[in-house]
């Protein structure tokens, strides 16, 4: 107590300067209405800065449950679309399966490892076994496709991803359906492009045109992969090599959706007798 008197007898002047402004204008705003509203105007526009500023921060730190919610949510509406066979021509989609009997399903999953630099790429992502994640199942971006399940654990799996030199995806020109293998690497590790390999020479290719899944392999057919970049790649004799801008920026992927073909096992099955005769 002894100090704060002899801090206040210090400092009494400019202690005393602060309180006559401060009643100064206290009675200034009380008797002169326009200042008065002018004062209550720019400190409610003040306060209303600050809550904005407050509410852009909670805003910042709800993305991530929001982020989840929106990927949960594109997970339910892709198991809600009608299913697709290898008969889409252009603009005409054939309606194959019921509700009831659906060919594809989808897993969502959020991305938690993820190379795009390497000659080989994988991604981990946070489900797996528990959650009916099985190996060798095709996986899908927002915007088309990913890669494949590589291994799987009880809450996690791997995938091998699209920019991986082993990886070989069966994928068609959308404009006629001619259709070859989409490999990575085949001229450089670009992650923004790949190459449809195996396309006959005949066939006449646009830059710009749709490349997607040819639905023979793990993908509903339709799905996009990406779009033509460059036509005169050599690819051999009789066949052409054309360059692909992918559609999926894997340096930013945060959520994948993992197809489950219910037909898979059957078909899997059924092909394999053909070897054996």
């Amino acid at each position: 107590m002894r100090n704060l008197w002899i801090y206040i007898s210090k400092h009494n002047a400019v202690i005393l300067f602060f309180i006559f402004f401060a009643s100064s204008f206290l009675l200034l705003i009380n008797n002169n209405s326009f200042q008065r509203a002018s004062t209550w105007n720019s400190s409610n526009e003040w306060v209303a800065s600050q809550y904005q500023k407050v509410q852009n921060l909670k805003d910042y730190l709800r993305l991530r449950a929001i982020n989840d919610s929106l990927a949960s949510e594109n997970g339910r509406l892709l198991n809600l679309l009608p299913q697709r066979d290898s008969s889409e021509t252009k603009g005409l989609t054939k309606v194959v399966d019921t509700v009831s009997n659906q060919q594809y399903s989808y897993y969502t999953a959020k991305v938690i490892n993820n190379s795009v630099r390497q000659k080989n790429n994988y991604i981990t992502i946070d489900k797996g076994a528990l959650q009916g994640i099985k190996k060798g199942m095709g996986v899908l971006g927002p915007n088309g496709v990913v890669g494949i399940v590589l291994n799987v654990s009880p809450k996690f799996a791997t995938i091998q991803s699209l920019l991986h030199s082993e990886t070989r995806i069966s994928a068609s020109l959308a404009s006629n359906r001619a259709f070859g293998s989409l490999v990575w690497g085949a001229g450089n590790f670009n992650s923004a492009y790949a190459v449809l390999q195996d396309i006959p020479n005949h066939i006449k290719v646009k830059v710009g045109e749709k490349v997607v899944a040819s639905g023979y392999s793990l993908f509903p057919s339709g799905i996009p992969i990406g779009t033509v970049s460059q036509t005169g790649v050599k690819g051999g004799e009789n066949f052409l090599s054309i360059e692909v801008k992918l559609a999926t920026n894997f340096a930013t992927l945060s959520y994948v959706y993992v197809v489950n073909n219910a037909f898979g096992n059957e078909q899997k099955v059924l092909e394999a007798k053909n070897k054996t005769e």
